[in-house]
């Protein structure tokens, strides 16, 4: 894929301990990545190509842009991503899981790169968008937040999907060292409240910050019982205070147009 990008990867980099537990994480993990994040499933697998379709959509997505993916993993979202017509450099910190996406979930408009998600070999302002799903809470926050916005162009977006610490199971698992050790997180990955991370959002310049609760259909509901659940889960999206429990928050915001009015920058 001819990006178009000049950029060299920092050897010098060195990692935090915090991103050498997530590599020995992603290490133990490796091709079984898709199982223990619960995307193997059937309701997972609808799930992911829900959570796929909001990212692009939010991130507005589409033929001739260049975008950004952090926390590429094995390149499972990779390639939904694709399918927008986009050109997508995936990063991801760990060089291993990066090799497994090379194999598994190659194409023409798709560059793979090891790299850390607060210290990325681009220019400023080189990307249409930014997406992501479940990383920003594997991540030092405001720092890869920061480093998303430096590569923004003007009036371009950021997507990500991530867990909501106010759903009740997030919520223990996250609380509770037995349940966490049982899921098989990471020791250092958290999740989020939509209302300090808009605040968060917009402290670091972003605009037209929305973040919004959804998806209440868990990877182990039975093929059966997806249809019946995934709608009685977009009732529950509508409605107010129960929606703040929902499993996911789908999070978007765009970097500000130099002299034009908040809300005017959209392309």
């Amino acid at each position: 894929m001819g990006s178009g990008l000049n950029f060299k990867l920092n050897e010098n980099n060195h990692p935090s301990l915090r991103q050498e537990r997530e590599r020995a994480y992603a290490r133990e993990v490796g091709a079984r990545a898709e199982e223990r994040w619960g995307w193997s499933s059937a309701a997972g697998r609808v799930r992911a190509e829900r959570r796929a379709e909001l990212c692009v959509r939010a991130a507005g997505l589409r033929p001739g842009l260049r975008v950004l993916e952090i926390g590429c993993g094995n390149g499972f979202f990779t390639e939904k991503y694709r399918r927008s017509g986009a050109e997508i450099i995936a990063t991801d910190l760990s060089p291993e899981l990066i090799a497994l996406a090379v194999q598994t979930y190659p194409g023409e408009k798709i560059l793979y790169l090891p790299a850390t998600a607060d210290k990325l070999p681009f220019p400023d302002q080189s990307f249409d968008a930014v997406v992501g799903n479940s990383v920003l809470h594997h991540l030092d926050l405001a720092p890869a937040l920061r480093e998303s916005f430096r590569l923004l162009r003007p009036g371009a977006a950021l997507a990500f999907a991530e867990p909501n610490l106010l759903n009740p199971q997030m919520f223990l698992q996250r609380k509770i060292p037995r349940l966490r050790r049982w899921a098989g997180d990471s020791a250092d990955e958290t999740a989020f409240v939509r209302f300090r991370l808009r605040r968060l959002l917009q402290e670091l310049g972003f605009t037209q910050v929305a973040i919004t609760p959804f998806d209440f259909l868990h990877p182990a509901i039975p093929p059966a019982l997806i249809p019946f659940v995934s709608v009685v889960g977009k009732i529950l999206e509508a409605i107010p205070l129960l929606l703040e429990i929902a499993g996911s928050l789908l999070i978007s915001a765009r970097k500000p147009v130099p002299g034009r009015a908040p809300g005017t920058d959209r392309r």
